[in-house]
């Protein structure tokens, strides 16, 4: 995995000439009951939402400081960093772990001029879920937690994305935002 994201960034840098602004989405969650998780499915989602994350932070952290003009890393976490999730044991602690690690780069990296920050989604319609979310009922459920009344859906992320990789957010680093429409809140 490695090697792959380093040959990304140095195409990146090839075709583009350097790096600005990186959003790391990637992210998978298996829906697996806790006495079925197997290792290999545990190791899989941390690999793809955790190392990768490391990785690609790395990789383009270290351009924007070699490059000397600061730069914006946006990760996606989840509102799942913050609470359980009782068929998302192997999930949570990965997007726990992406909000940690960005708050620390945040420490590390603001001294470069480089921001960190991670958005929380929470009920986001997305493949990651769409399977979840066929039955009518699993739907009426949610929406009635969420006090805006309906699942978010990926533009509900990506505003909150270009404000963080925009000037406007210069000052914003080491943050959290929480895009759920409300249900955090509503969690009682």
């Amino acid at each position: 995995m490695a090697d792959a994201v380093q040959n990304l960034f140095q195409v990146t840098v090839k075709e583009f000439g350097t790096v600005d602004i990186l959003v790391n989405n990637a992210g998978i969650c298996p829906f697996v009951e806790w006495f079925d998780l197997t290792e290999e499915i545990w190791d899989q989602v941390h690999h793809t939402n955790l190392k990768g994350t490391f990785l690609c932070s790395q990789a383009a952290s270290r351009i924007m400081r070699d490059h000397g003009h600061g730069g914006r890393i946006i990760s996606v976490s989840s509102i799942s960093a913050l609470v359980g999730g009782s068929f998302q044991t192997a999930y949570t602690p990965t997007k726990a772990g992406v909000r940690s690690l960005m708050q620390s780069l945040a420490i590390v990296l603001g001294p470069y001029g480089i921001t960190c920050n991670s958005i929380l989604p929470g009920a986001i319609l997305t493949d990651i879920n769409r399977d979840h979310y066929q039955d009518d009922q699993i739907v009426a459920r949610d929406t009635q937690r969420i006090p805006v009344g309906r699942l978010g859906n990926p533009t509900d992320i990506a505003g909150v994305a270009a404000f963080l990789a925009s000037e406007d957010a210069a000052y914003v680093n080491g943050a959290d935002i929480l895009v759920d429409g409300g249900l955090f809140v509503n969690l009682q």
